[in-house]
């Protein structure tokens, strides 16, 4: 059960145990984080928000959600603002995530391309489980040896950290093919039982850094198929296509953009055409 949440003040108010953030206090962080990294928080997220910060604030002995956010707006602490980017920014992930788009990369996209190297981007990599998934069918199809690489990017300092590590609780690749299972992935013993490391040989395959995707993007050169995936839906509209927009700049032609499935590129750029469910083909 949710505690109630008083409104209208200009204070976070303890309530049932709980520190309740304010209609008020939720407004600046609204309008903070979507100038930050383009995320529009709409009012249900109210108690995601605070639920997610509340324990940061514990460890950091602030009374209210107020003098949080003084710590970490304009002129405030940039690495109290990093890790709080990193708690609003974590969502779930796992392995092969909507499996069909790593169908059509093997079938369809990778017997098109002969340039070399081939180069996909992870544009929103989280803890790396979509990364090394890319990297798995890459090994697979274009061999361990062949000159292909990844960069996986996220705004969370935290999650990339987790993804150079490699290490991954065993449900999260529940949807790993058995065969590239057994090939590309290390079972844990011992205090590491109940977890599997992805091998040394793909992790050195793949490139981890930080990036906002809202901000420009830096001279990273140019690739054969870039998964942005589950994250433009946080987006508006004019946010979206700025987005899309930096990002097709991006793909070389005949290269892929990979969307998730719950979202759509409405007003597609011209270079951009559907050719399966959320996957783009730049013309």
């Amino acid at each position: 059960m949710i505690a109630p949440t008083l409104t209208g003040r200009d204070v976070s108010i303890p309530l049932g145990g709980l520190l309740q953030m304010s209609d008020a206090e939720f407004l600046r962080y609204q309008v903070l984080i979507e100038r930050l990294i383009g995320i529009h928080l709409v009012p249900i997220k109210k108690a995601m928000l605070s639920g997610r910060l509340a324990k940061r604030l514990r460890e950091r002995k602030l009374s209210s959600f107020g003098e949080y956010f003084r710590l970490i707006d304009d002129g405030g602490d940039l690495v109290e603002r990093q890790i709080a980017i990193d708690l609003i920014t974590t969502n779930e992930t796992y392995f092969f995530r909507e499996p069909k788009h790593f169908e059509a990369l093997r079938n369809q996209l990778l017997p098109t391309r002969k340039e070399v190297p081939f180069r996909a981007w992870s544009a929103a990599c989280a803890s790396g489980d979509e990364s090394y998934s890319i990297a798995m069918v890459l090994a697979d199809v274009l061999g361990e040896r062949a000159p292909w690489e990844i960069l996986a990017t996220d705004i969370s300092s935290r999650m990339l950290a987790s993804a150079q590590r490699g290490l991954y609780p065993l449900e999260r690749g529940k949807l790993i093919p058995p065969d590239l299972l057994r090939r590309f992935c290390l079972r844990g013993t011992g205090e590491y039982s109940g977890t599997f490391l992805v091998d040394k040989n793909l992790r050195k395959r793949v490139s981890f850094g930080t990036l906002n995707l809202v901000q420009a993007i830096p001279d990273i050169g140019y690739f054969d198929v870039i998964f942005l995936r589950n994250v433009i839906i946080y987006f508006d509209a004019a946010m979206k296509r700025q987005v899309i927009d930096s990002l097709v700049e991006r793909i070389k032609p005949g290269g892929w953009l990979v969307v998730g499935h719950s979202e759509t590129l409405i007003g597609l750029p011209p270079s951009l055409v559907s050719i399966l469910p959320a996957i783009y083909l730049k013309k």
